[in-house]
């Protein structure tokens, strides 16, 4: 991982290739990389979908018809009668021990679900991936919008911050570096300033201290934002006292 360039890793973590350590780093990066993120999930669901095409589905009869041979199938005790038999061949040369059936049986039905199981994850993953993607691009068009401005703010804690708003756009982009992680159970989040009534906005992901977060709805008027600390899974109206409050720019 030293030497190589992470972005040419993605084949090899979709297909579970990276030892343990490489895997930690590049999903460090993986984080950080959109792009990546979106390749990685393209190529998982290209495999999910790659083992379902050579994978065939059972008869709805098979289980019960296993189930009635593993009862009339005789099981071969070690150094029994069939020693003597080795050298004859034929399907009764050396009979099927009824655990070996249902271990079949079961390794089939796993196999089945595990190839299901994939499949949907790597979906969930490519979903994921394009609504980050989506995300990005719209945070890409407020800060590159003609009309965008930048209003900057000192925040708790020594953190920076500083929110991007295009009228156009109709949206707002706040961006922090340095905030503090918030205390177990609770999370970040912001607020649209309506003049005086305050509407949710999103929340922010605790786990980051620096991070660019596409402000959840419309600017719609409102005069300004604010960050208040509220119970994991955010809150309908604020419960405790803006950490901060930034005027939008005019």
């Amino acid at each position: 991982m030293r030497t190589v360039d992470p972005h040419r890793l993605t084949g090899a973590y979709a297909l579970h290739a990276l030892s343990p350590e490489e895997t930690v780093r590049f999903e460090r990066h993986l984080a950080g990389c959109d792009a990546c993120a979106q390749e990685t999930a393209e190529l998982s669901a290209t495999a999910a979908r790659l083992g379902l095409a050579v994978a065939t589905a059972t008869t709805p009869g098979m289980r019960d018809q296993v189930l009635r041979r593993i009862t009339t199938v005789r099981q071969e005790t070690p150094g029994g009668p069939g020693q003597g038999r080795r050298g004859r061949a034929g399907p009764r040369a050396r009979p099927v021990s009824r655990w070996a059936l249902a271990a079949c049986l079961a390794a089939a039905s796993a196999l089945g679900g595990t190839a299901v199981w994939q499949h949907e994850r790597a979906e969930d993953a490519r979903a994921e991936a394009r609504s980050a993607a989506r995300t990005a691009n719209e945070i890409a068009a407020v800060l590159a919008a003609p009309d965008a401005k930048v209003r900057a703010a000192q925040l708790a804690g020594g953190a920076y911050g500083a929110v991007v708003v295009s009228r156009d756009q109709d949206r707002a982009v706040f961006v922090t570096s340095g905030m503090t992680r918030p205390p177990g159970g609770k999370v970040y989040q912001l607020w649209f300033d309506d003049r005086g009534g305050m509407r949710s906005a999103g929340l922010m992901d605790p786990g980051r201290a620096d991070q660019t977060v596409l402000m959840r709805g419309a600017v719609d008027g409102a005069s300004g934002m604010g960050i208040t600390l509220e119970p994991e899974g955010g809150s309908d109206h604020p419960t405790s006292a803006p950490l901060a409050q930034v005027p939008f720019p005019v």
